[in-house]
């Protein structure tokens, strides 16, 4: 049987592979400027704690790790994970990232999430779909926006960022929402 993954205009998605785990993805979340955003620049990451997490992630039937690869030249860009999944709920988190800064701007983020959202609600049958987003992160926050995702709430000085506390915008999208914009 073979596997089908989620295909856009622009990128895919694929199932994320220990194989994956090499100098570029150790210089993304190793990089201040990639990392920013991202609660993994708390902690060190060498090729075998990211080699961990990606293992961890392999074959759990709460977690979905896929790399995000450019249609045209198969080059892994960045990584979107679904979940964890609330089965009972039937909602799950989405977090992205873009690793390779020549992809920023393009669309990947907004075209990932597309993918991982018709993914949810036409393959999982989950109810609703979430995230949140450092507010000084507008890109992210944008392509979720994009994506028909609605504001559902903000947590006040939630992040400690360069220096400073920002908010945590809370970003939803439900099932009614999503076919009513279909």
């Amino acid at each position: 049987m073979s596997v089908k993954y989620p295909i856009g205009n622009k990128i895919y998605l694929r199932c994320l592979q220990l194989e994956d785990v090499g100098e570029r993805y150790y210089f993304w979340l190793n990089d201040p400027e990639i990392n920013q955003y991202l609660e993994t620049r708390f902690l060190l990451q060498s090729k075998d704690v990211i080699a961990d997490f990606v293992k961890s992630k392999q074959g759990s039937t709460n977690e979905i790790l896929w790399a995000i690869c450019e249609k045209e030249t198969n080059r892994h860009v960045g990584n979107i994970k679904l979940g964890p999944m609330n089965w009972y709920h039937r909602f799950a988190d989405i977090s992205l990232f873009l690793g390779e800064k020549d992809c920023w701007f393009k669309g990947y983020s907004t075209e990932s999430i597309s993918l991982v959202v018709d993914f949810a609600f036409n393959t999982l049958n989950l109810h609703k779909v979430k995230a949140g987003a450092y507010s000084p992160n507008l890109g992210s926050i944008r392509s979720f926006e994009k994506n028909g995702f609605n504001h559902e709430g903000l947590l006040k000085k939630h992040f400690y960022s360069n220096g400073y506390y920002v908010d945590c915008v809370m970003l939803g999208l439900t099932r009614e929402d999503y076919e009513r914009s279909s």
